[in-house]
Order: structure tokens, then C-alpha cells, then sequence
């Protein structure tokens, strides 16, 4: 049985939800038995109708944003639904959020991620041009007398270190973005000092960039940021 929080993602074809067996009403039964009764809630569901060719899908796009505030696994009935577009795998790749797929109950976590992988790698190339292709360059590289494998004594340099503090705050940026809809319905309801802020996120379950409760400082921060996007 299946525990903790969800957001349920949903894509329907008006024009042939009914014959493939797979639309709407179908796959809330197959999310339902997925989760198999257990201790869990859905914190959201949204629901897409749209082509599976297209990429750009703003429902989907809600249901990340969604996931990533909350910091739980995304759930989709079925992975045909989120695999015509090697585009759009990259892109839920990046979007750094746990997808469970319910007809793949067995693949979660880091497994799920490597079969998304996979499936990206497909989209693009036959996986054997893939596996010959990587051992032509591994049996190059050794005959020209490279090393392969283990600490060669790499030293970080300057534009590395300066590329992974853009990659944190890019990421820090990510967050706050993430934030905005809430803070600002927060906001709007009259709730716009630091601590009701902070208290208001923690009593929506919503966790800070590391996991953890809210602070007033914490809020300031992304609120700073926030500022800084929209100047």
C-alpha cells in the first residue's frame, strides 16, 4: 500500500479517450488502485487534453510546479502517456520531481529516473547505435593511452566553481519561482508579514529548498528574490 502525498497528472484525447481505454475516469481507477488504499492524500491532480505529441503542456507544467513545492512524487496511470516526445522527457529529466508510473508499480526513485533515462536515450537512437557508438569512444580513448576510471587528481577550476554556484542559484531561483502563486495568495488573503507567512507555508506542508520548516529569515530570502525577478 502505497504512503505519504501525491499530485496526480492526467492526459486525455477528447477524440479517443473512450476507444484506447485510457481516458480520464480510467486513469483515476488505475491511480486509485496504485496507491491500493494506504496512508496517503493527493495533494493535486490536474488534467491535460491535449495531443501526446506536444511537449509544451501547461497543465503539466502546473503539476511539476506543484510537485517540486510540496517536494512530492508526481503519478501517472500510465507511461504512455508521458513518452511520444524525447523533448519532453528531457524536460521532466530537468524538472527534478519523482514520477510513478502506476502500470510500472516497481519502478520509483532512482530506478524510475534511470528508466526515464532510458527512454529518452530511445526517443532519440536505437539503444544498440548507442552501445556501439560508446565503445567505439571507450576503446579510442584507451588505445590513444587515456586513463579510464578512477581520481586522476582533477583540480576545479575558477569557471567550474563559478558554473556550479550559477547552477545553485539557478536552482534557488527555481524555488522561489515555485513559491510565488502561494506567497501571493497568501498575500492577498492579508497575510503578509514574515512569520505569518512562514507559519502559514508549514501549515500547508510546504517544506523549504532543503526539507525543512519555514523561518521569517527563510521567507525574507525568497522574497528577495522574488523582488529581484520582477525588477
Amino acid at each position: 500500500m502505497a504512503q505519504g502525498s501525491f499530485v496526480a497528472y492526467y492526459r486525455v484525447s477528447t477524440a479517443r479517450q473512450g476507444a484506447s481505454g485510457l481516458g480520464l475516469e480510467a486513469q483515476k481507477e488505475a491511480v486509485r488502485r496504485y496507491l491500493n488504499g494506504g496512508d496517503w492524500t493527493i495533494k493535486a491532480e490536474f488534467v491535460e487534453i491535449e495531443s501526446g505529441r506536444k511537449s509544451d503542456r501547461p497543465e503539466l507544467e502546473r503539476a511539476l510546479s506543484t510537485a517540486r513545492l510540496h517536494r512530492v512524487p508526481l503519478i501517472v496511470a500510465n507511461v504512455s502517456r508521458l513518452t511520444r516526445s524525447s523533448a519532453f522527457l528531457h524536460r521532466l529529466l530537468e524538472a527534478g520531481v519523482e514520477v510513478r508510473f502506476c502500470d510500472l508499480p516497481e519502478i520509483e526513485g532512482p530506478t524510475g529516473r534511470f528508466l526515464l533515462q532510458q527512454m529518452a536515450a530511445v526517443a532519440e537512437l536505437e539503444a544498440g547505435m548507442i552501445a556501439s557508438r560508446t565503445k567505439a569512444a571507450l576503446q579510442a580513448a584507451k588505445a590513444r593511452g587515456k586513463k579510464l576510471g578512477g581520481n586522476r587528481g582533477v583540480v576545479m577550476s575558477d569557471a567550474t566553481r563559478a558554473a556550479g554556484r550559477a547552477a545553485r542559484t539557478l536552482k534557488a531561483d527555481g524555488r522561489a519561482a515555485d513559491l510565488a502563486p502561494t506567497i501571493a495568495e497568501l498575500q492577498a488573503a492579508g497575510i503578509t508579514s514574515l512569520g505569518g507567512i512562514a507559519k502559514a507555508l508549514n501549515e500547508r506542508g510546504i517544506p523549504t529548498a532543503r526539507g525543512g520548516e519555514w523561518s521569517p529569515m527563510q521567507v525574507s530570502r525568497v522574497l528577495t528574490k522574488l523582488a529581484e525577478k520582477a525588477a
